[in-house]
């Protein structure tokens, strides 16, 4: 639903009651957080799950969703083999409510089995794609979908990218490469349906296993498509071995782009240093890289006033997951929990799905509508907000585009593949 008059007076915290009833009394809203807090995936769960931390700091602060405070309870999954046991503590304490998750592979099963047990599950952070049936029914994601992510790289290259380039698209030949799991075919399928919309020409799909990681012989699979345009759907250390290789084999790319869990960190270009210069991501903005501008203004005001927090608090800027799991926490207890008819599940679920906020709403830039169950992407946030990455010098990135929220344009005279 639209902000109402109602809903801005709530925000501001003029009124002592809003849509929830008392029911409940004044103890907390227990809230699980599922989060990879050790591991490979360790310091990209601990990011988002500061940012969410911190708005229910803030939430709790102005006098908690009609008087009940928001209480996290963090369970370490480092992997997927570890959901079926979080999500058992948390049915053994009555936890109704799980937000999570950073890492694709976690939200799958955690959506699953959350759902199954009458949980509603508040996907923060991944972009693989959710079992259908809970989701859109107790089962939701606020940050942008993989599939989402690899249509917007392709379609920056076609229509953005290429014309600087002096390329005309028929003229781009597209190869992909993916991590064969839940985020790498989430991401790729995107990218795949994009190149196949845009009439593009089509080079192939390279599917490889990250855990038996050969470089140069998935570098010569991809050579033998002879592409110009490479996709690389990957995690940090793959996607820095692959990139490595494609610059030591020479492949005559005239663009190589990625997206989240490789190309975006600060990791792939401080590996890499001027070997990932040239080279772009399509993933979530982080707040030192996004033009506050493009946000309405009570977004611009709680982004300023959250990414100073954050800083004082962790010592470091939000990073993309740490905006993220802010903003999609911000939405949850601040947007939805106030406007359900009760705090429980079906009834947060059906709020959710009344949520018609417009892009910039959010702090990352972000609205918040989500397709309803039995739509192809139940249950994801159809006005999620992603942004395009480029490294544009050694150890340093900027976004790039859409111009609504990129702080700088795109630097054509460093793109190589």
């Amino acid at each position: 639903m639209k902000r109402s008059p109602l809903h801005a007076l709530v925000a501001l915290g003029l009124i002592a009651t809003a849509c929830v009833p008392a029911a409940g009394g004044t103890s907390p809203i227990e809230v699980g957080a599922l989060y990879p807090l050790s591991g490979s995936q360790g310091p990209g769960g601990q990011d988002e799950l500061h940012g969410v931390q911190l708005a229910a700091d803030y939430v709790n602060a102005d006098g908690g969703i009609a008087g009940r405070k928001i209480a996290l309870d963090r369970i370490d999954v480092p992997g997927s083999d570890a959901v079926p046991d979080a999500i058992d503590q948390l049915a053994r304490k009555d936890v109704r409510f799980v937000v999570g998750s950073y890492g694709s592979t976690i939200s799958r099963p955690a959506a699953m089995l959350a759902s199954r047990r009458g949980m509603l599950f508040w996907e923060t952070g991944a972009v693989g794609e959710m079992l259908p049936q809970p989701a859109g029914k107790l089962a939701f994601r606020v940050a942008p979908t993989g599939a989402a992510l690899g249509k917007e790289a392709i379609d920056f290259v076609a229509n953005v990218l290429a014309p600087k380039l002096g390329l005309a698209s028929g003229s781009l030949r597209v190869a992909i490469a993916e991590v064969d799991d839940v985020y790498g075919r989430e991401v790729g399928d995107g990218a795949a349906a994009e190149v196949r919309a845009l009439g593009l020409p089509d080079a192939g799909v390279v599917l490889y296993d990250p855990h038996h990681l050969d470089a140069p012989a998935i570098v010569h699979r991809i050579a033998d498509l002879h592409p110009n345009v490479l996709f690389v759907s990957a995690y940090l250390d793959d996607g820095i071995a692959l990139r490595r290789e494609t610059v030591s084999e020479k492949l005559p790319l005239a663009v190589n782009i990625g997206t989240s869990s490789s190309y975006c960190l600060p990791g792939f270009g401080q590996a890499l240093g001027a070997d990932a210069v040239g080279t772009f991501a399509s993933d979530k903005p982080n707040s030192a890289f996004l033009k506050a501008s493009g946000l309405a203004p009570d977004a611009q005001r709680l982004l300023t006033r959250a990414a100073a927090d954050y800083r004082a608090r962790y010592g470091a800027d939000m990073s993309a997951a740490a905006l993220s799991g802010f903003s999609s926490a911000w939405a949850l207890f601040r947007d939805v929990m106030p406007e359900a008819a009760t705090i429980a599940p079906d009834a947060v679920a059906a709020a959710a799905l009344r949520m018609d906020l417009p892009t910039g709403s959010l702090p990352n830039g972000s609205g918040l509508r989500f397709a309803p169950p039995g739509a192809p992407d139940a249950g994801s946030n159809v006005a999620a907000t992603s942004v395009i990455w480029e490294w544009v010098a050694p150890g340093r990135r900027a976004v790039v585009w859409p111009p609504r929220f990129a702080p700088a344009q795109v630097d054509a005279t460093v793109v190589h593949g």
